[in-house]
């Protein structure tokens, strides 16, 4: 089958239709949770962008006149915990250890024991399903 999903993204003989939607669906929420996990990146860097350009507000301050508030600002914003005891590398690094390996470590067990390890079997199905079978820029596979 030449016009079809490569053999990796073939359903082994005798998965049903409900597994291969449950294992798209577990897929899914795997992908939602990447995004987490992107955006807690872009919050750990905007963070620490706003950190290194509180220096900055703290000199002109100074350099303005008002040491007192440079001074507050120096003393309670720079370098502060964004959660109790953490900044914001110790909250990636704690939701990769204690969520994110585990998700991931189980959306691979589920296809593993389900689907020969086989990944996006419901979004190759789909795709096969809306394709325009023989159009340019629907085929198949490259």
């Amino acid at each position: 089958m030449s016009d079809g999903p490569d053999n990796e993204h073939r359903r082994p003989e005798g998965l049903d239709d409900t597994t291969v939607e449950a294992l798209g669906k577990l897929s899914e929420a795997l992908e939602m949770i990447e995004r987490v996990r992107g955006h807690l990146y872009s919050m750990h860097q905007l963070i620490g962008e706003a950190d290194f350009k509180l220096d900055d507000a703290v000199d002109l301050l100074r350099k303005a006149g008002h040491e007192q508030l440079a001074q507050r600002v120096q003393n309670e914003l720079i370098g502060r915990n964004v959660i109790e005891g953490r900044w914001t590398f110790q909250v990636v690094e704690e939701f990769d250890d204690l969520y994110y390996a585990e998700f991931k470590g189980i959306e691979k067990d589920a296809r593993d024991q389900l689907a020969q390890g086989k990944r996006h079997l419901y979004e190759a199905e789909l795709k096969e399903q809306r394709r325009t079978k023989g159009r340019r820029g629907h085929e198949a596979r490259p």
